[in-house]
């Protein structure tokens, strides 16, 4: 397993003992309950690791990163995606 999927299924877990709906977007519902997290959800300028739904809203992304991996430039890429998915969606 690379370093990224062990990320990710640390990140599904937590998720899951918070009360997150964890899917795959090919499989996603949105109906499901009140928290989806959504894995691999395709965006304009690629896809993000999890998207964040509440309430069938978006509220967030998150992005899977190996333990240690620095997180200068993080934010921003995450807020630039975010933003994109708030523009289409208006």
């Amino acid at each position: 397993m690379t370093p990224e999927q062990t990320a990710r299924e640390e990140i599904d877990r937590q998720l899951a003992a918070c009360g997150w709906i964890v899917q795959d977007h090919k499989a996603m519902n949105l109906g499901a309950g009140p928290g989806i997290a959504v894995r691999e959800f395709p965006l304009e300028t690629g896809p993000v690791d999890y998207l964040l739904y509440a309430g069938s809203k978006v509220i967030g992304v998150i992005e899977a990163k190996p333990e240690g991996h620095p997180l200068k430039g993080v934010e921003i890429q995450r807020w630039f995606r975010l933003s994109v998915v708030s523009i289409s969606r208006v």
